[in-house]
């Protein structure tokens, strides 16, 4: 108990960099999912390969490697932000991957029918889209992306090891000092444990109210 009493402030800028790590990110990997899940059922083909690229790229790379290559290419494009701000990108950008086919899977569960219908009515494909094909498909990807996100929020843990304040990163300093690393590693695996049984209320309210019944 002592590890957590005598290190209570190291351990809650820890947990509340990972808790800012997590939201900024899921932010980014939602809107990026969804524009690329936008393209991938995207009538002009460009943009269709665009997200297909993107999707095969990210979901195919290891995020480690991602984070090297976010942080140590964009400065070399003369992008040069704060670590943290890298890391959001690397890891938003590796999830929008996994958060588009989640969106696109559920675009397909929609039937033709629905967008046939609205076509015959004179809207436009964003019309299409966002009116009538999304709300529906909104209903059946709230359990994947919640999953998706509470993997967001465990992968954060890399970014600790590109000197960003995270939950995992505290155990570096910890042991520097001495203290019982199972202990040190309980207390840090109770911290996820809080922001990944947050995540998952979030959602299951949220399949609560709007999801499919089964």
């Amino acid at each position: 108990m002592d590890v957590l009493t005598k290190n209570f402030s190291l351990y809650g800028k820890g947990f509340l960099g990972t808790v800012e790590l997590t939201f900024y990110a899921s932010a980014v990997a939602l809107v990026l999912g969804f524009l690329m899940a936008s393209f991938r059922v995207s009538p002009v083909g460009s943009f269709r390969a665009l997200g297909t690229v993107w999707v095969n790229v990210l979901r195919n790379t290891p995020l480690t490697l991602l984070f090297f290559a976010v942080l140590l290419g964009l400065p070399r494009f003369g992008l040069v932000l704060p670590f943290k701000l890298f890391a959001v990108i690397a890891l938003g950008c590796y999830t929008s991957a996994f958060i588009c086919e989640a969106l696109r899977s559920g675009i397909n569960t929609v039937p033709t029918g629905q967008g046939e219908a609205a076509r015959s009515l004179g809207m436009t494909f964003n019309q299409t889209l966002s009116a009538v094909v999304l709300p529906q498909a909104f209903r059946s990807v709230i359990p994947p992306v919640g999953s998706t996100l509470i993997a967001l929020a465990k992968n954060s843990a890399i970014a600790g090891a590109f000197s960003v304040t995270e939950l995992l990163g505290t155990y570096k300093t910890l042991s520097e000092l001495g203290y019982d690393i199972i202990w040190t590693f309980i207390w840090i695996a109770l911290g996820y444990l809080i922001i990944t049984l947050t995540i998952s209320a979030v959602f299951n309210l949220l399949e609560k109210y709007w999801g499919v019944a089964r």
